[in-house]
């Protein structure tokens, strides 16, 4: 659907009644790349980390170092909940159309309805529908959709809240996972975030998404490829598949098989800064069907605004100089627009030191 950012006047797209994808909607080009299954055993099998395993961390450092993504199990996320998270978000997505546009994101406002704001960089739109609040404003944030309130308001934002606290919980033990993935022992990592507050002052954002079946498939694409520009990011979706990370040489997409119970965990830009590149972010993207919708829900985490990210220096080699220069997130989104303007590549426009961070330098050229 067009955005705020495409028109002064929003219009509604009806993806229910599309017979056909419009050139608005068409993305030529982007799916030239052969496909591989990544729930079938061989080298492209997505790696599974059981958070309940002994050796999780040396499986995570694995995945990050590899791959950039994993699939988490053994999580203690109660099945119940996420069944009713996924209930909650169908009927966001089902509301009227009045209602939804209601809320729509406004020019520079970080929640609200709409395409993606990655979108905005684009010409051409996405087959999607998404909604963007932040945790710690959720029921203001919601009163966009139900201005009065109501059961079905308060329904919605208790189970919300109710998950933000699992999540945020589960994001606590995930990151204490990574530190040690480095190598940094129990009391090192203790020691990092006594002295950095890393955990402590994560921030949160929560962003639904929703797929419709799409009468053509090859023309058109939920979410354009594109790397997290935070911390790390949990994705919950369906059983109905359509996440896919891009892995170089030779160049590939891989679908991430739609694992009942597990959420799949994308190591954002900012990460690859903390870890030097060490554990590096993904690019990734969301393809549409003709049989079936589909709904996902990314759960993100990064610094607050105003803090300085820059390599840890545990996350050093003896010798090994910091590969990128300290960045608050505002600040690389800045960096990362003008790259998306400019066909560049947002961390390598601010590394200080040579870095591998082309690997995907023609899937850029595809997308540009």
């Amino acid at each position: 659907m067009p955005t705020p950012s495409h028109l002064k006047n929003p219009l509604y797209f009806d993806f229910r009644a599309a017979r056909r994808v419009p050139e608005s909607h068409a993305w030529p080009g982007l799916h030239d790349l052969p496909v591989v299954d990544g729930g079938a055993p061989g080298p492209d099998a997505v790696p599974v980390v059981d958070m309940r395993d002994p050796g999780a961390a040396a499986r995570v450092a694995r995945a990050a170092e590899q791959w950039g993504a994993f699939l988490l199990s053994g999580h203690g996320v109660p099945a119940g909940l996420v069944a009713r998270v996924e209930a909650a978000v169908a009927r966001v997505f089902a509301l009227p159309a009045a209602d939804k546009m209601r809320a729509v994101r406004g020019p520079g406002d970080a929640c609200g309805y709409g395409s993606p704001p990655i979108s905005s960089f684009f010409s051409k739109h996405m087959w999607s529908e998404g909604y963007t609040f932040s945790p710690a404003s959720l029921r203001a944030d919601l009163r966009k959709l139900w201005p009065m309130a109501g059961d079905d308001y308060a329904d919605f934002c208790d189970v919300m809240e109710e998950f933000h606290k699992e999540m945020r919980c589960l994001a606590d033990q995930l990151l204490e996972l990574f530190l040690k993935a480095l190598g940094l022992t129990g009391e090192q990592v203790a020691a990092v975030e006594a002295e950095r507050r890393i955990g402590e002052t994560m921030t949160a954002a929560v962003h639904l998404n929703w797929y419709p079946k799409c009468p053509d498939p090859r023309r058109a694409l939920g979410l354009i490829p594109h790397t997290d520009s935070g911390f790390f990011t949990f994705v919950l979706q369906s059983l109905v598949p359509g996440l896919q990370l891009f892995r170089p040489g030779p160049d590939r997409w891989v679908a991430v098989p739609a694992a009942p119970g597990a959420f799949v965990v994308n190591v954002g830009d900012l990460f690859h800064i903390l870890t030097n590149g060490r554990f590096h972010s993904v690019y990734h993207r969301a393809v549409v069907n003709r049989e079936q919708d589909r709904i996902s829900l990314g759960y993100f985490l990064g610094p607050p605004p105003h803090a300085k990210v820059a390599p840890l220096p545990e996350a050093l080699p003896p010798g090994r100089e910091p590969a990128y220069r300290a960045v608050t997130w505002p600040e690389y989104m800045a960096v990362r627009k003008k790259a998306f303007t400019t066909g560049g590549n947002a961390l390598k426009m601010v590394a200080v030191a040579e870095t591998d961070d082309d690997a995907a330098a023609d899937l850029r050229r595809l997308v540009s």
